[in-house]
Parts: structure tokens; sequence; C-alpha cells
């Protein structure tokens, strides 16, 4: 008669795997999470320092709460990202505008523009095309400075350490820290003018009022996305032509 043993299954790699397996679903969950609310990170860390000192108009609240809309401007931010939505084009920051079309709108294919107090000196500012990796663009149909109107301005921000003056792609990194009362330069064919920043705010998007023109004076509107290192919101910068 033969004999049989009973041999105990040793389950010790399973359970290692399954150790591995719930510890990757746990970062992959938390990265996800983390990429999704980085926005509010970034927020906190560099907007709540500057709202305490300064008026800024803005849509969040500076305690920032997480609702149902914000969570679902979070998720479009995000998603756009991931789907690889290229802001180096400047047409993609305010969706519901409709495509620029820059030959022969301006008699001048660029000028320059200084802020000072953030580190930049004659940045170049281009009117016939909409690539913002290199150089500033000026959003099609507003006015040239210097003239009356407004000229609005586009460009490119990240986090504030990745700063470098010549490189557009990190141009408006410290557009945050800007105040009211700050000077920016325009240089229009060898003409310097000074602006004076009066007014900053932050809007969604979808909020295309700032590219409104009025004409009792010369306007400046910088633009770009905010909080720093993500393009959730757009950072509004608006600034006055002050008589010298």
């Amino acid at each position: 008669m033969g004999k049989y043993y009973l041999k105990k299954t040793n389950d010790k790699r399973f359970k290692k795997w399954l150790r591995l397996l719930s510890l990757g679903l746990f970062i992959s969950g938390f990265s996800v999470a983390s990429y999704i609310f980085f926005p509010l990170i970034s927020w906190q860390i560099y907007f709540a320092p500057v709202f305490a000192s300064q008026i800024i108009t803005s849509p969040i609240p500076k305690t920032t709460i997480v609702n149902p809309s914000t969570i679902e401007s979070l998720l479009a931010q995000a998603g756009n990202t991931i789907s690889g939505v290229d802001y180096t084009n400047a047409d993609n920051w305010f969706p519901t505008l409709p495509k620029q079309n820059r030959k022969g709108k301006y008699k001048l294919s660029s000028y320059t523009l200084s802020i000072p107090n953030i580190g930049i000196q004659n940045a170049v500012v281009s009117t016939v095309d909409i690539d913002l990796s290199r150089h500033l663009i000026q959003y099609e149909g507003t006015n040239i400075p210097g003239d009356n109107g407004n000229a609005v301005i586009f460009g490119h921000s990240t986090l504030p350490q990745l700063f470098k003056q010549n490189d557009y792609k990190t141009i408006f990194a410290n557009a945050y820290k800007l105040k009211v009362g700050d000077a920016i330069y325009a240089t229009v064919n060898s003409a310097s003018y000074l602006y004076k920043v009066y007014n900053i705010t932050v809007v969604d998007p979808s909020d295309t009022s700032i590219f409104s023109q009025s004409y009792d004076n010369s306007y400046i509107t910088i633009v770009t996305c905010t909080p720093p290192g993500t393009t959730w919101k757009r950072l509004i910068v608006r600034a006055r032509f002050e008589k010298i």
C-alpha cells in the first residue's frame, strides 16, 4: 500500500508579491492624487503669503476650499496636461477664443519688455507667431504699447526656482511676486514707455474679459499660467501708461 504525504504549500513568496503589489498600488494612487492636487499645494506655498500682503482679485477663496467645482477644475487641468496639450502654443491658453491669424496684422514684428522687479530685461515680444518657447507673444487684435488700447502679452511660467532670465519657458516664473506700483517698460521702435501695475487678478481659462479694449489710455496686460508650476489658472497683471 502506497504512502501519501500532505505537502503544506509554502505561501511566503505569494505573500511577498501581494505586499509588493499593494505597495505599488498605494504609491500609484498617491502619485496620481498628488499630481491632481499639486496646484492647490502650489497655491498655498506661493500665493498664500502674497495674499497676506497684497490685494489680489481671485475666484479661489483665500482658504482654498476644496469643493466639487474645484475638484472638477483640477481634474480638467490634469487631463489637459496628461493628454499633451501644448502650452507653448498661445492658442491653447484660452480654449474658447478663436485661433489666431497673424499675417499682416501689425506694422512691426517685435518689441521688447523689461520688468526690473522680477529680473526681466529686454524680453522679445513677437507679434507674428504663437510660439511661447521662443519669446513672449502679443495676442492678435490687441494694441501695441505706446498706442491707446490694451496690449495683451502671454508668457510662460514654471516653478520659481527654475527661472532663467533668457529662457522663455520660465520667463514669468516670478510674476506672482509683482505688486501694484511695479514698473514695466516697453521699448517699441526705439521709443521707451513706462507702465505701472495697478491691478492683479487670477482668473479661469474660460474668462476672456481680459482681452477687452479701453482707449482712454495705453495699457499692458501680462498673462501667464498659475499657480507656479501648473496650468490651472491664469495670472493677470494689468499696467497703465505713466506720463514721464
